[in-house]
C-alpha cells in the first residue's frame, strides 16, 4: 500500500459493494417495485479521464438521472478504450483543441470538468461559451478572481456552474447538518478537520505549482475549509496560520506540504484545523457543541464514512458518493433543486477566497480578516 489514498480507493470498492449488498436479497412483488424514472436524464461527457474521471465514470453506471455519453481527452488511446468501455460513439468524443464545437451537438447537456486545478479556468469559460452547464472538480480555480471570472461567464451563457462536492449529498454527513440545525448539540462552539496522507511520485502534477496551484491546501486542506463551514453552519470571518515544510526538495517553492490553520467565526466558535501531504492516518472531523459532539472518521474519503455523535453511531446508508452526487445535479439542472449545502460556483468562489487568505496568514504570521 503506497498510501492512504489508495486505501481508501480501496475502501470505495468495499463501499461500493455494500451499497449494492442489499439488492441481492430482494424479492419483486407489486408492493415494492418503484416506478421507473421517466424524467429527463443529464447527458454528461467527461474531460480528462484519468483516475477520479474514471471513479465518475463507473459511479454513473450506477445512475437514472445522468449517463455518460461523451469524451474530452488529449490522449486518443484514452479516449478508444473509454468509447469500447461504455459504448460512446464517435461523434462525442473531443480533444482539447476541438472540444468548442461541443455546441452543435445536442446529445450533451453537460460537461464535467476533471483536469488539473491550473487548466479549469480556461475550460470551464469555453464550456460555458458553447451553451453546456458545467460540472467542475474542486478547487473550481486556482484563485477567487478566476473563480468569479468562471461564475460570471457561466450566468452570461445562462447555463449551469457546479462544483464536485461529492460530501453535500452524503447520508451522515447530512444527518450531522440536520442535527446541528435542529439544535441538538446547541450553540457551537469548537470544530476540528484533519485531511492528509503522505503523497507519492513528486513528479505528479499536484506538486506543481503552475497546475496545482498550491500543495496539499489546494488537493486535501479544501474539504477540511468547506467543511468547517457545513458542520458549523458559518463561514469563517478571520484565519491565523503556519506553515512547515520538511521536504524542500519535493515540495518546491508555492508548493505547501503541511499547514496547520485556525478559524473564528461570527458566533464565536472557532476551529482548528490541518492540511498535509505528509501524514497519514489524518481524515476526521470533530464538531462540538454546548449540548453534545459529532465526530466523522473517516470524514471525507471514499470509503465508508463513519460516524457518531453524543446520541450514538450513525447509520445512515453506505453510498457511492459519485453516484449520489451526479443524481443529485441533475435535479438541480432540470428541475432547479436546492441541496441541504450549495455546491454552485457561488460556493467554491468562497472557498478559494478562504484559501487566500490561509496563505496570506502563514506567510505573514498575522491574522487575516476574511471578507466573503
Amino acid at each position: 500500500m503506497n498510501s492512504r489514498r489508495d486505501f481508501l480507493q480501496k475502501l470505495g470498492i468495499s463501499a461500493l459493494a455494500l451499497h449494492l449488498a442489499p439488492l441481492s436479497g430482494w424479492t419483486a412483488s407489486k408492493n415494492n417495485v418503484e416506478a421507473p424514472y421517466e424524467g429527463r436524464v443529464l447527458r454528461v461527457a467527461i474531460m480528462g479521464l484519468g483516475s477520479y474521471g474514471t471513479r465518475v465514470a463507473e459511479a454513473m453506471q450506477s445512475c437514472v438521472k445522468a449517463k455518460l455519453v461523451g469524451v474530452i481527452s488529449g490522449t486518443p488511446s484514452k479516449i478508444k478504450d473509454w468509447q469500447s468501455k461504455y459504448g460512446i460513439p464517435a461523434k462525442n468524443c473531443y480533444n482539447y483543441e476541438n472540444f468548442d464545437s461541443i455546441k452543435n451537438n445536442p446529445d450533451i447537456d453537460a460537461v464535467y470538468v476533471i483536469t488539473p486545478n491550473a487548466l479549469h479556468h480556461g475550460m470551464v469559460l469555453r464550456v460555458a461559451k458553447a451553451g453546456k452547464h458545467v460540472i467542475c472538480e474542486k478547487p473550481m480555480a486556482i484563485n477567487a478572481k478566476e473563480g468569479q471570472e468562471m461564475v460570471d461567464a457561466c450566468k452570461k451563457a445562462n447555463v449551469k456552474l457546479l462544483v464536485g462536492y461529492r460530501m453535500h449529498f452524503e447520508p451522515k454527513t447530512l444527518e450531522v447538518i440536520r442535527m446541528r440545525n435542529s439544535g441538538e448539540f446547541g450553540k457551537i462552539l469548537f470544530f476540528q478537520g484533519q485531511c492528509g496522507f503522505k503523497i507519492g511520485d513528486p513528479t505528479q502534477w499536484r506538486l506543481n505549482k503552475q497546475l496545482a496551484g498550491g500543495g496539499s491546501m489546494m488537493d486535501i486542506g479544501i474539504y477540511a475549509i468547506n467543511g468547517s463551514r457545513y458542520m458549523t453552519g458559518e463561514d469563517p470571518v478571520w484565519v491565523t496560520a503556519q506553515e512547515t515544510k520538511t521536504d524542500p526538495e519535493k515540495f518546491k517553492e508555492g508548493v505547501d506540504e503541511t499547514i496547520q490553520f485556525q478559524f473564528g467565526f461570527p458566533s464565536g466558535a472557532t476551529a482548528s484545523c490541518l492540511s498535509t501531504y505528509n501524514m497519514n492516518n489524518l481524515d476526521r472531523f470533530f464538531l462540538d457543541g454546548e449540548k453534545g459532539f459529532a465526530e466523522m472518521w473517516p470524514s471525507t474519503g471514499y470509503g465508508p464514512i463513519q460516524g457518531r455523535t453524543h446520541k450514538g453511531e450513525l447509520t445512515q446508508p453506505v453510498t457511492t458518493h459519485q453516484t449520489v452526487q451526479m443524481e443529485e445535479m441533475a435535479a438541480i439542472v432540470f428541475d432547479n433543486k436546492q441541496p441541504v449545502v450549495p455546491v454552485n460556483g457561488e460556493e467554491a468562489v468562497k472557498d478559494l477566497k478562504i484559501i487566500e487568505a490561509i496563505y496570506q496568514a502563514a506567510k505573514t504570521g498575522s491574522k487575516v480578516v476574511i471578507s466573503l
